[in-house]
């Protein structure tokens, strides 16, 4: 079973930063984009940031500048840095990978359980 976990969220206060990461685990035999979603309370999920097996990048544009997405495929883990945390980054934030199975003939988008991050003014 291939699933995601996710680790480093927390609380933190304005202007300070966390950094979550994200490790896929078993049978995979590749693993396409990995992002990172997020979803305040009353709203949609939305794209924060992604990045292509190749290392090429995108942002939403509240995070740019401000956040970084890395990612390691020898150890199938995706990173996110964030900086200069604001109140309005507080949400739930989920790990999404586009990950082909050993044992599948096609790649399907799995998600993290979420972890909490939470920006104090």
């Amino acid at each position: 079973q291939v699933q995601l976990v996710e680790s480093g969220g927390g609380l933190v206060q304005a202007g300070g930063s966390l950094r979550l990461s994200c490790a896929a685990s078993g049978s995979i035999r590749s693993i396409n984009v990995m992002a990172w979603y997020r979803q305040a309370p009353g709203k949609q999920r939305e794209l924060v940031a992604g990045i292509t097996g190749g290392g090429s990048t995108n942002y939403a544009d509240s995070v740019k500048g401000r956040f970084t997405i890395s990612r390691d495929n020898a150890k199938n883990t995706v990173s996110l840095q964030m900086n200069s945390l604001k109140p309005e980054d507080t949400a739930v934030y989920y790990c999404n990978a586009h990950i082909r199975p050993d044992s599948a003939g096609a790649t399907f988008s799995y998600w993290g359980q979420g972890t909490q991050v939470t920006v104090s003014s």
